[in-house]
């Protein structure tokens, strides 16, 4: 546990910091499982829909509506909502919201691991939706307590039962993230346990720069970009070429194309295009958190990578007809409720 973390979702850990962490996740240490573990982030969002250009200025008339999200927490959410029945999350978030957000995670199906920061808040994102332009986002983001998340809070335990490690992007926007992200995939590989990566943010990205990124995702079995994340990331202005070439570092890509459906890429060739369903988009946040956690939901059952990212891009389809990045309740508060009970 790093200096000023506290723990929600359970007992706290003893002054050996994170080795009982993963007490009561899955069986016996070192036993296999089924289970998916997803580090990353937790955000509030703050969704303003509008329509049309703001007015600098002056008033611009939204619906404003405050939602939980994070991509690691949208992508957990939506593994369990397709029907991933083990999903756990580790993250980090600040005192001040930190049992919302883990009652709405119990509700959505996800076994939260919460660090409490005692320094810094729950990291805030304000979602732009434009209306009038395809419900396309702008995001005005405050990481807070995310990047403080660092190899202190990680232990060895939380991998016993899982059989896929899935990590947030944004982990490698901060230095104690970076460090976390190499403890996690050594563990992971040490376990034989696979380990998919979705780079997150184009803009963080782009400051991060593609060949410093690549470095850091070494190890890394599946790299889920966005169209604009893989042609930065391969140096590339046409997405098959960016998902082929990439697919030359990392064993599998599954690049996503919003209204174009995802490319899956193996071997240095795009192996598969899959289209996407036509759908009336009210807001795209967390679309491709949506595609990310039903495509792991699907590997985790069996299905072949064109079958999990035609998944993804159902799912990603029903994501974007809803406000905000989360999909339906699983259970209800009060079970949720009950279920938290730590």
């Amino acid at each position: 546990m790093t200096p000023g973390g506290a723990w929600s979702g359970g007992s706290p850990p003893d002054s050996t910091e994170a080795a009982a962490a993963g007490a009561g996740w899955g069986p016996e240490t070192g036993a296999p499982g089924a289970g998916l573990l997803v580090v990353g982030d937790v955000v509030t969002d703050v969704v303003a829909r509008h329509r049309g250009a703001l007015a600098t200025g002056t008033d611009t008339v939204a619906e404003i509506r405050l939602v939980p999200g994070g991509a690691g927490a949208n992508v957990a959410c939506w593994a369990a909502h397709r029907g991933c029945r083990d999903v756990r999350l580790l993250a980090r978030v600040g005192a001040e919201t930190a049992a919302w957000h883990e009652r709405e995670l119990v509700a959505s199906g996800v076994r939260a691991r919460l660090v409490v920061d005692a320094e810094a808040p729950t990291g805030t994102v304000v979602c732009l939706v434009d209306g009038a332009a395809s419900a396309e986002r702008t995001f005005l983001t405050d990481s807070g307590a995310s990047l403080r998340l660092a190899p202190g809070d990680w232990s060895d335990a939380l991998l016993d039962g899982v059989a896929r490690l899935h990590l947030s992007g944004y982990l490698l926007f901060s230095a104690p993230g970076r460090a976390l992200v190499a403890v996690t995939v050594a563990s992971a590989r040490a376990r034989g346990v696979p380990v998919s990566l979705d780079p997150a943010s184009a803009g963080f990205l782009a400051a991060l720069g593609a060949g410093r990124f690549l470095d850091l995702v070494e190890g890394v079995d599946v790299l889920l970009p966005s169209r604009d994340e893989a042609c930065l990331l391969a140096g590339a202005p046409v997405p098959e070429v960016a998902a082929a070439e990439l697919s030359r570092r990392i064993p599998l890509v599954v690049a996503k194309q919003g209204a174009d459906g995802a490319l899956v890429a193996q071997g240095g060739a795009v192996r598969a295009r899959v289209p996407a369903l036509a759908v009336a988009p009210r807001d795209t946040t967390g679309a491709g958190d949506a595609f990310t956690g039903a495509f792991l939901a699907a590997l985790l059952t069996g299905a072949g990578p064109e079958e999990a990212a035609e998944e993804g891009c159902r799912t990603g389809a029903l994501a974007v007809g809803r406000v905000g990045g989360r999909p339906p309740r699983a259970v209800s508060q009060d079970v949720a409720e009950e279920a938290s009970g730590c």
